[in-house]
């Protein structure tokens, strides 16, 4: 759920590194074991939403008072946040590169968001009444779009990389004695609608509950609060990294809720020539097309971190 990565002061794309060892196999079995408990948890995640099939899901638990359970809930809401957030930021990664490997950090990152995901479910404690609770098919429709936003999280995730977002390709590579290089910038599937389809399946999932209680409106509410601001951020650094051509893809393409009608590509001011599908810009008069005109996105800036929320369309971390 969520996601940051290792792409600032890595390597050097040009330098190969040396031939994996043992440290390399030891490296990539570490990050296939926490890539399985990334999965246990998000199968774990599926069930606490919809309160069915888990042991404890978001409305059952020990009850408290309302004020202690909101404080109990709170403070796991920001220590996931403060994880998610100080993690992903490049001074970290900095520090924490020089303990733990370059091609573990973003294994241990996303074992680090497990852990805390799995504290979460563990601790949280349902709080105050219910808010609605729909019948019929109210609830069959809210149940479906809840399976949808996890076909649209999940699935945005392959429609860049979905193992580099998870941090395997890093270990994979690395244990090869391959150069590690970025996913480029691109605009495909799901990313011509929306800016962050990720975030855009979470808000669905936190959302889409036949049975909202209070407890669960106070996790839809902060959980969405923390991605709104978190896009932010995120797209102040993509501005930064990649200049107009992201800056079109924003006037294109909304944040989060798709348009009724895409927006006309529009050539890039100053520079004479037309969108192509990664947003860079043609030389006016080339006949050949878009794709071929110019290569598929811009490589990120060597000291340049993706930030706290996945900057899925940029690289996924």
């Amino acid at each position: 759920m969520a996601i940051t990565r290792q792409y600032a002061h890595s390597r050097s794309p040009g330098r190969r590194p040396s031939a994996g060892g043992t440290a390399a196999r030891l490296i990539l079995g570490y990050a296939a074991a926490v890539y399985v408990a990334f999965l246990a948890v998000t199968v774990y995640a599926i069930g606490f939403f919809a309160g069915a099939g888990v042991p404890k899901g978001i409305d059952h638990g020990p009850r408290s008072p309302w004020p202690l359970a909101v404080a109990v809930d709170l403070l796991l809401l920001s220590l996931f946040a403060v994880q998610h957030t100080v993690m992903a930021r490049p001074w970290f990664k900095r520090r924490w590169t020089r303990l733990v490997p370059v091609p573990a950090e973003r294994a241990t990152y996303v074992l680090c968001a497990s852990l805390l995901l799995a504290l979460l479910f563990w601790l949280w404690r349902p709080a105050g009444g219910t808010v609605w609770h729909l019948r019929g098919l109210g609830a069959g429709a809210l149940a479906a779009l809840y399976a949808i936003g996890w076909v649209v999280a999940l699935g945005s995730t392959f429609m860049i990389n979905h193992f580099d977002l998870f941090g395997l390709r890093q270990a994979y590579l690395h244990a090869r004695g391959a150069a590690y290089r970025p996913p480029p910038f691109t605009e495909r599937a799901l990313y011509r609608w929306v800016r962050h389809p990720l975030m855009t399946g979470f808000v669905i999932i936190f959302w889409a509950a036949p049975v909202m209680t209070a407890g669960h409106l106070l996790f839809a509410a902060a959980a969405t609060g923390y991605i709104l601001l978190g896009i932010r951020f995120e797209e102040r650094d993509s501005r930064r990294d990649l200049g107009e051509p992201y800056r079109a893809y924003q006037r294109r393409v909304p944040a989060l809720l798709p348009a009724l009608w895409p927006r006309p590509r529009r050539g890039i001011p100053g520079q004479g020539g037309t969108a192509t599908r990664s947003g860079s810009a043609g030389r006016p008069g080339d006949p050949r097309p878009a794709d071929e005109r110019m290569p598929h996105g811009r490589p990120p800036a060597p000291d340049r971190d993706p930030g706290h929320l996945p900057r899925q369309v940029l690289r996924p971390r």
